[in-house]
């Protein structure tokens, strides 16, 4: 089957890579000028993938694994293009945060009090007007600016705001009322018309280091887990609830609503309309059914029984500087620089290694080695699988003890508060 894979800025890298190897033909574009390297050597490109819809055709498959395609996407479905991603008004969704909790509130989802401002002053304006704990965030992937405000006249929100304003590109901003409780989300893929395949059950770990400390990240890794039974708690009370406006907006791709949840209730923090990262490369630990059946049945409208492994999944995202926040020189950053192994990987190990800002060269002996490419640190992600998440922990991080990165860092926690504390606490809840 051919494939032509429109990324953004490498979301669903490693999903492009697992395509190539189940035999598809691939044409892969990267829009990022700052990642055009990854991949090279494991994933054939395109510099302009509008020259390739007649390459693919209708009975070909294009993906999309960003948000800001939405329109472009109707569009080529309208034009008779089989199309897997998302849609103009899932995009709405995740870019304009209010928007969002206004379409969940009409759909019979509880809300969180949330606005959006188009320019800093405003924002700050209302903190003043309004005193409490707020969590600023962009109407955009800069994890970077997202800050979530400990005190309660939310002074250091005004702080955080004041200080970026010496900075003319950061465009609206979004301020959430603060809630207290565990963060957990509820998935799943949508096909225009039903759900497919299982509920995603994940919890995130954005916080940079151990103990959820430091600045938070785009994400350090997640514990995932599907559930079958579509009466789960969570899950009827959040994303099935969405189902009519997804259907009336033609989605087409994975829809996640993440959430703060106590013993009385789940409060919606934001829509994710799209590809995850880490998320897709924890699904390909999960799934056992190949990806181009699932993403041309999904694509084409149509149901899938999709086969996967029942337990927990764990990744853990493998970095190196400037990580979390892009370099403003690169003068430093080791592109080119071979990724070792500590020994001969199996070839399961190796499946367990979801590759980004990777690119695959030959060396003068004729041998070939994975190598740093990109500028910004996201090199690689590692999963794990198990009956239990310390068995699914042992896994992962006993492949990370192999790898040989320079400067490469990573949470050493990831899963272990949801065994000790939170997975308790959400069965007691009713949740899980």
């Amino acid at each position: 089957m051919r494939i032509l894979f429109v990324s953004g800025e490498l979301i669903a890298a490693d999903l492009a890579y697992r395509l190539v190897q189940e035999g598809c033909e691939i044409k892969l574009y990267i829009e990022d000028a700052s990642r055009k390297d990854c991949l090279d050597g494991m994933v054939p490109k395109t510099n302009n993938w509008k020259e390739e819809l007649n390459w693919v055709g209708k009975d070909g498959l294009i993906i999309f694994d960003d948000v800001g395609y939405g329109k472009i996407q109707d569009d080529l479905r309208r034009d008779g293009y089989q199309v897997m991603g998302g849609s103009e008004g899932g995009d709405k969704l995740e870019k304009e945060r209010a928007y969002a909790q206004k379409i969940m509130a009409a759909c019979g989802i509880k809300t969180i009090p949330t606005h959006d401002f188009s320019s800093l002053g405003s924002a700050i304006n209302f903190i003043k007007k309004n005193r409490d704990a707020w969590v600023v965030k962009q109407n955009k992937h800069a994890s970077a600016l997202t800050y979530v405000g400990t005190m309660k006249d939310g002074s250091d929100a005004l702080e955080v705001l004041e200080s970026y304003e010496a900075y003319t590109d950061i465009e609206s901003i979004s301020l959430q009322k603060k809630v207290e409780g565990i963060e957990i989300a509820a998935a799943r893929f949508f096909n225009g018309n039903d759900w497919v395949g299982p509920i995603e059950m994940n919890l995130e770990h954005k916080r940079l280091c151990d103990g959820d400390i430091g600045p938070l990240t785009g994400e350090m890794g997640t514990v995932t887990w599907y559930e079958e039974n579509d009466e789960n708690r969570l899950f009827r009370e959040t994303l099935a609830k969405l189902k009519p406006y997804l259907q009336k907006i033609n989605f087409k791709g994975d829809v996640d609503i993440n959430c703060i949840v106590d013993e009385k209730k789940a409060y919606p923090l934001e829509i994710t309309a799209r590809f995850g990262c880490p998320s897709t490369q924890l699904q390909a630990e999960l799934h056992l059914s190949p990806w181009k059946d699932f993403l041309l049945a999904v694509a084409k409208g149509e149901p899938y029984d999709i086969k996967y492994k029942k337990g927990y999944g764990i990744v853990v995202s493998v970095v190196i500087p400037p990580f979390p926040y892009k370099s403003i020189s690169s003068d430093y950053y080791l592109k080119g620089a071979n990724i070792l192994f500590k020994g001969r990987l199996t070839k399961e190990e190796f499946n367990r290694l979801h590759f980004e800002e990777v690119s695959l060269k030959s060396g003068g002996n004729g041998k070939k080695y994975y190598q740093i490419a990109g500028s910004n640190g996201y090199i690689l992600y590692v999963t794990g699988f198990g009956k239990s998440v310390a068995e699914a922990r042992e896994q992962a991080y006993s492949l990370i003890g192999k790898l040989v990165i320079p400067k490469m860092f990573y949470r050493s926690d990831i899963g272990l508060k949801f065994m000790k504390e939170d997975q308790k606490k959400l069965k007691e809840w009713g949740w899980i």
